[in-house]
């Protein structure tokens, strides 16, 4: 039974750690590239160092998963072994290798008495970071925090508490050998759920919190957040096949979009396909889709159009047109026009991304600029949103709101801007 003392320790608990994270904030916010880069550079080189031990506690996590009934796409998202912690390694190193956002100029000018004005890009201060079951998290969002010059509390989730106090601890060591404060990363998975709850109103200490996981967990932050929050979406994204598409790109372009790794939220779970493909392209496509191990939720036209080929087919619900089905399962529809796709997206689209397969510019030009999400790829797979493909080294989130970070939020998204104004001895008259 919690009582009102043991709620109220650990609400001190939780706020201590974000206290101590708001004062390693302050010399970050003052570092140089090259003293956050060599930061970087060492931990890069204790994740390695520190593989065995991670393995092993990931594994720790992996036997808990599946005594729990975890589901295997899951347990892959949860999985790390030496290869996996090399790429995040190299991840690091990318990270590394990026220009600083800190400083950036956004714009300026000089006004008509001869005041300069800058915009200058400066880090937030203290993030707070809230995911599920990915400890690959953990690392990426504690690189792109320091390098932006920011400081971050960490919620991973109890499915990854043992792979995530290791990597919190190894990353730790790093910075404190590289001379910057341990307190910049840190991490309250030991306070559970309700430790979420403290976080998510420590306001005057935490500066922008961002939720990454599934519905439930998004959905709990925004409604109880009295911290500034930036939504990050889930991923029901659609690819629509134009009468003008290059056919046999688009069976590749879809199956990739599907297929590739289903379990993540750039993966496609609706594929839309023109009126004038149904009779020939749409059967090839649905076997294709078929014979990757894909279950379809077909409509009317499209279910026609899989029974007729022989293959097997269920026909599609609402809750299948708004599902991210997180494995090999597919919703599939038949549209009249790029009007009727765009119309179907705005319905039921969680505003990630959407994909157009088309040669007709006319058509693509439409999509781009009617649907209204944070990417929209044209003659490309779903897949591409992601902060790594984008350049950005990696990503703390996909926002899928409107605010200062739509799409992947890389090290500009995690920075705010403060305005310089250079006198000399000017007064306002």
């Amino acid at each position: 039974m919690t009582t009102a003392a043991s709620t109220d320790t650990l609400a001190e608990a939780v706020l201590a750690t974000c206290r101590r994270a708001k004062v390693a904030s302050r010399p970050l916010r003052v570092a140089t590239r090259a003293t956050k880069d060599a930061a970087l550079h060492a931990v890069a080189d204790a994740l390695e160092s520190a593989t065995d031990r991670i393995v092993a506690a990931n594994a720790e996590d992996l036997a808990r998963g599946r005594a729990d009934g975890t589901s295997e796409h899951l347990l892959d998202r949860l999985a790390l072994d030496p290869a996996r912690i090399a790429a995040i390694a190299g991840a690091v190193r990318e990270v590394a290798a990026l220009p600083d956002p800190v400083g950036e100029v956004v714009r300026g000018s000089t006004l008509p008495n001869g005041l300069r004005l800058r915009q200058l890009r400066v880090p937030m201060g203290m993030l707070g970071v809230v995911y599920e079951a990915r400890p690959n998290v953990t690392v990426d969002v504690a690189v792109l925090a320091l390098k932006s010059g920011n400081a971050v509390v960490l919620r991973g989730g109890s499915a990854a508490q043992s792979s995530n106090t290791v990597l919190v601890e190894v990353i730790r060591g790093a910075l404190e050998s590289a001379g910057l404060p341990a307190d910049a990363v840190t991490s309250i998975d030991e306070h559970g759920r309700d430790g979420v709850g403290v976080l998510l109103r420590a306001r005057g200490l935490v500066d922008l919190l961002v939720p990454r996981g599934g519905a439930d967990l998004i959905q709990r932050v925004v409604r109880e957040a009295t911290v500034p929050v930036i939504e990050t979406g889930v991923g029901n994204c659609h690819v629509y096949v134009d009468a003008s598409a290059d056919l046999a790109q688009a069976v590749e372009v879809v199956l990739n979009a599907k297929t590739s790794r289903p379990s993540v939220c750039n993966a496609a779970e609706t594929v839309l396909v023109h009126s004038a493909l149904a009779a020939d392209f749409l059967p090839t496509l649905l076997g294709a889709l078929h014979g990757a191990g894909v279950v379809l939720h077909a409509d009317e036209r499209s279910l026609r159009a899989a029974r007729a080929a022989g293959l097997p087919a269920e026909p599609v619900t609402d809750a299948d047109w708004a599902a991210e089905f997180h494995g090999l399962e597919i919703a599939v529809g038949v549209v009249d026009s790029v009007q009727d796709a765009v119309e179907h997206i705005s319905r039921w689209s969680s505003a990630h991304t959407e994909a157009v397969l088309a040669t007709d510019v006319r058509v693509t030009d439409y999509f781009c600029a009617a649907v209204d999400s944070a990417v929209v790829a044209v003659n490309a797979s779903t897949r591409f949103t992601d902060g790594g493909e984008f350049g950005l080294g990696a990503e703390v989130g996909i926002s899928t709101q409107k605010l200062h970070a739509r799409g992947p939020m890389g090290l500009g998204e995690l920075t705010t801007t403060t305005w310089q104004v250079l006198g000399d001895g000017h007064v306002r008259v």
